[in-house]
């Protein structure tokens, strides 16, 4: 695992270690990791989303669509 120091303003620090104690996290690392791995998630779904936006339209979402849903899990349970 790589190594990396940052500087924090004080009230920064204050507030990293408030959240490292309020939470129950181990050391600032594992908050910070945690903040890391939640940026990329954010950063993943929003590049979905923003494909999903810029794709064709698809079949329409309305009452036949749930109901033929229904019938094919109905077909499937028998």
């Amino acid at each position: 695992m790589g190594t990396m120091n940052i500087s924090l303003p004080d009230q920064l620090k204050r507030y990293v270690d408030e959240q490292v104690a309020a939470r129950s996290y181990g050391t600032s690392s594992e908050y910070i990791r945690e903040l890391i791995r939640r940026d990329r998630d954010r950063e993943a779904l929003r590049a979905l989303l923003l494909d999903g936006a810029a794709s064709e339209a698809g079949t329409p979402v309305d009452a036949a669509y749930f109901e033929s849903l229904r019938r094919q899990a109905r077909r499937s349970a028998e």
